[in-house]
């Protein structure tokens, strides 16, 4: 995604807050989350980033990432308070969560939606794969292969788990019947 050319000093502004922050106390997963809702942000008309402080807006994104994937959440990998979160960045809990609270209605951010999810977590986030047919609510992922399909071509979910099952059958397919074939030429 591209950043306008007339927001591009404000997003490397507030990037450069962002990057090493991400490096010192998230992942290269919240770091890329985080680039990407700046992103958004650049590309918003009018851009809310024309006005506030660099600090001020890299920890409402981070807010934001982070409480759409469960950051103040201790069974997490990466977690941490709202206070650890917002003293690097010379902020009260307060001020970050308003800002984050700001951003995520900004950009309908949250939990259920694909787009926001971390990659790593997106397997194990039932909510990323919940459709309704019907009126009832299903588990995508228990769904027939071309219902899966129609609800990735309709962006309902990321991806179609049925379609990763058939890939690694055939692939254990191929690796047993190499394996039989390289057995049979040992005269085995």
């Amino acid at each position: 995604m591209a950043v306008p050319k007339a927001m591009q000093g404000k997003y490397d502004e507030i990037a450069a807050v962002l990057e090493p922050y991400c490096e010192k106390y998230l992942n290269e997963e919240y770091r890329d989350l985080c680039l990407r809702i700046l992103e958004k942000l650049c590309r918003k008309r009018p851009s809310p980033l024309t006005s506030g402080r660099a600090n001020t807006w890299a920890a409402g994104i981070v807010y934001a990432a982070g409480s759409a994937n469960f950051i103040f959440d201790k069974s997490q990998d990466v977690h941490m308070t709202a206070e650890v979160l917002a003293a690097p960045f010379g902020l009260s809990k307060s001020t970050a969560s308003a800002k984050g609270r700001l951003i995520t209605d900004m950009l309908k951010i949250s939990y259920t939606r694909p787009e926001w999810v971390l990659p790593s977590m997106l397997d194990a986030n039932p909510f990323v794969w919940m459709v309704t047919i019907n009126g009832i609510p299903l588990d995508a992922r228990a769904l027939p292969l071309p219902m899966q399909l129609l609800c990735v071509k309709k962006h309902i979910i990321p991806y179609a788990p049925g379609l990763r099952e058939q890939e690694q059958k055939e692939k254990a397919a191929k690796a047993a019947a190499a394996g039989k074939s390289g057995s049979d030429k040992d005269g085995k």
